[in-house]
């Protein structure tokens, strides 16, 4: 007879888990993970803790995962989350206007091509809870797509999978490509910077060298500043003018949520109510997450980081072999497959430290010296 786990997971025994509950601890600073999987704290405290249940609740929801070929999960050990950077969706004919990712997710066809991601990383917590990395895949890692029920279809950018395929088949994808378990996935609008960097009294950031965004139109001065509106998603947007274009456009990305997330922490954020309250609304607004994720997992993880520090939180990016030019495809990244294996690994086995003492510079550098 099928045990109780067997009836609610398959034969296989697999599930997504969401994070382990903890006892709340007042008074103490908390650090919730969705607010961009990155790190937004929480002060402890009854009228904080309402607050921050009533947008949980708030959160928009995917459908559930139709693939069954998924690795096994981490059973309550690290934890891996993919989360996706995602305009508003562009208008397409025959196609109703003004839907949401989380409402063109359940409907009965995905809306193939209105959704671009350009940023996709792994959020990889530690067992021990004290760790946090988050790892950059290209958007033009050339790569087997999958769609959502975790079929083989082509060849392609890896950013195809999102917008031919929907979340469930960038997750897929990149489950396939990593063999690695997503227990959850979150998307974040990235407008959403506009609102998030507001809440907060903008972000400081340094431009090492003066250069010029053709692209944009907007001439980037060097020095430190701080950035807000829509001058911070100017900032993430970036890739002409920079010599190594994307690749710099990613180092960008995660020194800015770097920057966001010290200065979410910095007490004049914490102990700020309004700063407090328009930070997690900005964000909440504008978030997407896996419909098994909820508030109250999202509440038990935040609960369970209470002793992340910023210094606990690395970035990373995909160690790379180099890129070519491919008919149909253009301009493509090629992932360098013995170290991404050793990486995924590193992932798998929660010991991405080792791996960033024996590859120093997959690791961002400081915050001066990104473009």
């Amino acid at each position: 007879m099928a045990s109780r786990r067997e009836r609610r997971y398959g034969e296989a025994g697999k599930r997504r888990a969401g994070g382990q509950p903890f006892r709340r601890r007042h008074r103490k600073l908390l650090i919730t993970l969705f607010t961009l999987l990155i790190v937004v704290p929480i002060v402890g405290g009854a009228s904080y803790a309402y607050m921050l249940n009533s947008k949980l609740n708030n959160v928009a929801k995917l459908p559930d995962n139709k693939d069954t070929d998924r690795p096994d999960p981490d059973k309550g050990k690290s934890l891996n989350i993919l989360l996706l950077g995602s305009d508003k969706g562009k208008k397409i004919a025959g196609q109703p206007s003004g839907s949401s990712i989380g409402e063109d997710a359940k409907a009965d066809e995905w809306p193939v091509g209105k959704y671009r991601s350009d940023t996709l990383m792994i959020v990889h917590i530690s067992a021990n809870r004290k760790h946090v990395y988050l790892t950059s895949i290209p958007r033009d890692t050339f790569t087997t797509i999958y769609d959502s029920e975790g079929r083989p279809q082509h060849q392609g950018k890896i950013n195809a999978a999102f917008s031919e395929f929907g979340p469930l088949g960038a997750i897929s994808t990149v489950e396939h490509l990593t063999n690695l378990r997503m227990e959850h996935l979150a998307i974040i609008d990235w407008a959403g910077f506009r609102e998030l960097s507001s809440a907060v009294g903008g972000v400081p950031v340094t431009i090492p060298k003066a250069f010029y965004d053709p692209k944009q139109r907007i001439q980037w001065e060097a020095g430190p500043q701080v950035l807000e509106g829509k001058m911070a998603l100017a900032y993430v947007r970036t890739r002409y003018g920079l010599l190594r274009g994307d690749f710099d456009r990613i180092a960008r990305q995660q020194n800015f949520l770097r920057a966001l997330m010290k200065k979410i922490l910095d007490k004049g954020t914490m102990t700020n109510p309004v700063k407090l309250i328009n930070t997690v609304s900005a964000l909440t607004k504008n978030l997407t997450v896996d419909a098994e994720w909820s508030a109250g997992d999202m509440r038990g993880l935040a609960l369970s980081l209470r002793g992340t520090e910023a210094k606990d939180v690395r970035f990373l990016t995909a160690p790379i072999a180099g890129t070519e030019t491919v008919p149909i495809y253009g301009s493509i990244v090629k992932l360098d497959e013995q170290k991404a294996m050793q990486l995924w690994d590193a992932l798998r086995k929660d010991s991405v430290s080792a791996y960033i003492r024996a590859n120093p510079d997959d690791v961002l550098p400081a915050p001066e010296e990104v473009r």
